[in-house]
């Protein structure tokens, strides 16, 4: 027989029950704070709901009515230079921590509502109704509340997407050696998403001051937590993980705040993450006014015997028995949160007609409505250009990877908010290919080699850009590997700097190479090009020599907003002139370059496909004129340079190796029939992969991908339509 020994986790996991002297000794002080805190967020959430049920809100009104405690209890033990997030149910979270915020001294029970906190009632509830003078602008509304000078990193609509951001501020707090925190607030369901699990992994393994604080109200819409899971006790979760856990009654704000407290101890010592549970309800359905029993998921006694353990009134309760206020002070207090509520909808709504309006005045211009997509790149005033042909200076020759190495060196040297992460790039001499050679010998604190998951430690990116005090480069060792973090790449890094009403950047570089021809099959060589392409927020680089290479990633580093910087395999053993003493140029973002003048076509391509087009056409002997595009986005474009080439050439041949599936050639063919259609003297052609995506195969790898014999049949195509075959 086989012999056993019992297996402990070494994580702590308590559960805290507070006492009658645990309230004995509570201060005053944060008592009356917590009071009022949270009868400004039911009287609150309630004129939202009032709003709600009169049509006044556009889109969803997730109430936290109930939850209160949770958020009040957790927010008062913070600094103003901690920081929170949240997920779509987030109304109480957001007003917890910037009521106390502009109220650092406390609330004061006689005068609740203060010049600040009408402000800040007004303000948010402007958000909410998606109006101009809201915190986003009208853009985030119920679900995305940011303001961070109050320490709110933004509020999130994705189940679990914001959890990896908080792990950036988190991050950026550790290296600081503040001791400051992030608390990342979400529901039970999105406690089993992998992104919120990936980011409890890492912030473990990275020791980050971050507080996983999980509100389980025991219903995701109408899904009850036990049918979820398997372990319903949902702060098990630091078990696997060696996280301390705290689980608690979150309808007692004390038991919150008191094992906040001691979170706080464990984070602000360095000994990285905490989870907190608290065990809460939501009084009303999981949107509107109506409560979940008339959907039939709940029951009315069910929702009775939640509602008679309201924190509001047991925190009312304790303080009465402590002679601390008295049962006029909380009908006072009441009174007086709904009087500002009913204040500061009174400045937002017309009330002149049959029924409530809201001023049309206070509406977002709709001119509004594409600004700060991506920023006006103002900070490149002033920037230091130099194209090859131009520079001046001693060159030498150096292989691309030698560059790619080189000028990361240079500007982690020169800029210490520099932060280079991804799969391996700390080991290896330089990651997979010697991209990041050197960085982790000399910013061994700077250059992160991070586990495999890609949503956390992406999300760990945004979050750090978004935070401001640090400069991200991720690497995704394939582009393949951005469907696995598609949250984090598209919904949140690309749409926090437009969602959030322009409040913040995001100066994020994401690195990824292309490897067709390597063998390495259908999930790891896509293009990803057209797929980037076709998201707002993104700017893209495909650089196609060493030179290029450096000028495009020290623009990138310098850009406020998220850069893809391509590079491609076939390129990283490719010598061209570098210069020696200077890797501080710049090339412009949006910029192409005629690499060969000619006047019967125009090739448009990026990458190694740019070679590919020369030698095709210099073999050939076509009189093409290549241009290599290097920015690719579509607000990089360089239409200036593109347009005087078709209105020289009136012809098109646009070329690129990938699938056609995903081609970036779909989005630039468009634009160029569009654009420049009364120039054309046939239909744009293109050059492409196949649809199927590259296989092992080292035959149908080949079949897939396009290459020179496809660059030939297409100039042949041109030049027939033309009437000219070669």
């Amino acid at each position: 027989m086989p012999r056993f020994n019992t297996l402990k986790s070494e994580a702590a996991w308590r559960e805290l029950i507070t006492t009658d002297k645990d309230w004995k000794a509570a201060d005053a002080n944060m008592l009356r704070s917590l009071l009022v805190s949270m009868h400004l967020i039911r009287a609150f959430e309630e004129k939202v709901l009032e709003l709600a049920g009169q049509g006044l809100v556009h889109g969803p009104a997730h109430s936290a009515i109930g939850q209160e405690g949770g958020a009040v209890g957790s927010a008062l033990p913070m600094r103003a230079s901690d920081q929170v997030n949240g997920s779509h149910r987030a109304h109480h979270q957001f007003l917890a921590k910037t009521l106390h915020y502009v109220s650092p001294e406390g609330l004061d029970l006689a005068a609740p509502v203060n010049e600040k906190t009408q402000w800040l009632l007004q303000k948010t509830l402007a958000e909410i109704l998606g109006l101009d003078q809201g915190f986003c602008r009208g853009r985030g509304g119920s679900m995305h509340l940011r303001w961070a000078e109050a320490g709110v990193l933004g509020t999130n609509a994705i189940v679990g997407g914001g959890v990896p951001f908080a792990a950036g501020a988190a991050w950026a707090h550790r290296q600081a050696g503040t001791g400051d925190t992030t608390f990342t607030y979400f529901g039970d369901g999105a406690v089993n998403i992998g992104s919120v699990l990936e980011t409890m992994n890492l912030a473990a393994a990275w020791k980050l001051p971050l507080c996983f604080f999980i509100e389980n109200n025991r219903y995701a819409v109408s899904t009850v937590v036990d049918e979820a899971t398997a372990e319903a006790r949902l702060s098990a979760r630091g078990q696997a993980f060696n996280i301390p856990s705290w689980k608690v009654d979150g309808m007692d704000p004390l038991a919150v705040y008191l094992a906040t407290q001691e979170a706080m101890e464990v984070m602000r010592r360095g000994d990285g993450p905490t989870i907190i549970e608290v065990d809460v309800y939501r009084f009303y359905h999981q949107n509107g006014p109506m409560p979940g029993s008339a959907f039939g998921y709940r029951s009315k006694d069910e929702e009775k015997a939640w509602r008679e353990r309201d924190p509001l009134d047991l925190v009312a309760t304790k303080m009465i028995e402590r002679k601390l206020i008295d049962k006029d002070d909380v009908q006072s207090l009441r009174h007086q949160a709904q009087q500002a509520m009913d204040k500061a909808a009174a400045e937002l709504l017309d009330m002149s007609g049959k029924k409530p309006a809201i001023h049309d005045h206070l509406w977002p211009s709709r001119d509004f409505v594409d600004a700060l997509v991506r920023g006006d790149l103002s900070e490149f005033d002033g920037a230091h250009y130099a194209e090859q042909e131009q520079f001046i200076g001693k060159f030498e020759e150096r292989k691309f990877i030698d560059a790619v190495a080189g000028v990361m060196n240079r500007r982690m040297e020169q800029d210490e908010r520099i932060v280079v992460m991804g799969e391996d790039v700390h080991r290896l001499k330089g990651g997979t290919n010697g991209a990041t050679r050197g960085l982790s010998e000399r910013f061994p604190d700077r250059c992160l080699g991070t586990p495999i998951s890609e949503n956390a430690f992406v999300g760990l990116g945004g979050g750090l850009a978004m935070d401001g005090r640090y400069r991200p480069v991720v690497e995704f060792m394939y582009p393949d590997f951005m469907w696995v973090a598609a949250d984090q790449v598209f919904n949140q890094i690309a749409k926090a700097r437009h969602m959030f009403g322009g409040d913040g950047s995001m100066p994020l570089v994401l690195r990824t190479k292309i490897a067709m021809g390597s063998g390495y099959g259908s999930q790891h060589l896509m293009d990803p090009a057209g797929i980037f392409s076709t998201s707002p927020g993104w700017r893209i680089v495909a650089p196609s020599t060493p030179y290029d290479y450096v000028g495009l990633m020290n623009a990138a580093l310098l850009c406020e907003d998220p850069v893809l910087v391509i590079e491609h395999i076939d390129l990283y053993n490719v010598k061209g002139p570098v210069p020696t003493d200077d890797l501080d140029y710049l090339i412009p973002l949006g910029k192409a370059k005629v690499l060969r003048e000619g006047n019967a076509v125009t090739v448009l391509s990026y990458l190694n496909m740019v070679h590919q087009s020369l030698e095709v056409a210099e073999r050939l002997g076509v009189d093409a004129e290549v241009i290599d595009l290097r920015s690719l986005d579509r607000d990089g474009l360089d239409w200036e340079t593109i347009g005087a080439s078709i209105m020289k050439t009136n012809n098109v041949l646009i070329v690129e190796q990938g699938s056609v599936g995903t081609s970036y050639g779909t989005l630039l063919g468009d634009e160029v029939q569009r654009r420049f259609f009364d120039y054309l003297d046939q239909p744009v052609q293109r050059v492409h992969g196949g649809e199927a995506s590259p296989s092992i195969s080292k035959v149908l790898e080949h079949a897939a991908c396009a290459g020179p014999e496809e660059i030939e049949d297409g100039l042949r195509r041109v030049l027939a339509g033309q009437g000219q075959p070669l």
